[in-house]
């Protein structure tokens, strides 16, 4: 398997691989013209972000400044919108559904680094680079969510239909469909209410 086949299958890998350093170097190129252009720039935005994130829909809507580390592992749907400071470090693939908003300041961070030293640890390819090891579980934010200002969603999450995630919330595990949820972590606090604006 590439270092790219390991890192999407949620192995270990090793993130200086040639391929993945030009993935990352384009979409982190790409996440700066994008930052650097104004709102009115329609078009110019418009082409930075089809080759940033082939798997956006062409209605998606990112404020900006964003952050991606791959871009081409992320897919955004219909009528979804991200606000300020949209970070996607998408070493494993991020799904994010139809209307969905984010608030501002949200991270989604796939990367997983091990636990223990000896396996995390800078070494000394055979080449003599640098690097280390790590490794991704795939993010999953469904149709209908609303993400609330400072969240961060952390690999292996899955948030289910309709749910509200609560303002400066740490996600590290799986959210069901169509509740509250907030807090570090966070936690379900209640069911939404049919009755409720």
């Amino acid at each position: 398997m590439t270092e790219k086949e390991k890192m999407l299958a949620g192995q270990l890998y090793d993130p200086a691989d040639d391929e993945l350093v030009a993935l990352r170097q384009k979409a982190h190129r790409l996440s700066k013209e994008y930052n650097d252009t104004l709102e009115t720039q329609e078009a110019e935005r418009e082409a930075i972000m089809r080759e940033l994130l082939p798997g956006a829909s062409e209605n998606a809507y990112l404020q900006g400044p964003v952050q991606f580390d791959y871009g081409c592992f992320t897919d955004i749907g219909e009528n979804s919108y991200a606000n300020f400071n949209f970070t996607a470090l998408d070493c494993a693939p991020v799904k994010i559904g139809s209307n969905v908003f984010m608030g501002p300041n949200v991270s989604l961070l796939t990367p997983v680094h091990p636990m223990r030293w000896q396996n995390r640890n800078l070494y000394r390819r055979a080449d003599g680079t640098m690097t280390d090891r790590e490794y991704a579980r795939p993010i999953t934010i469904e149709d209908d969510c609303w993400i609330a200002g400072n969240v961060t969603v952390c690999g292996g999450v899955t948030i289910g239909r309709g749910s509200v995630i609560g303002a400066g919330s740490v996600v590290t595990r799986d959210i069901p469909a169509g509740v509250f949820a907030a807090g570090n972590p966070c936690r379900v606090i209640r069911p939404i209410r049919d009755d409720e604006l």
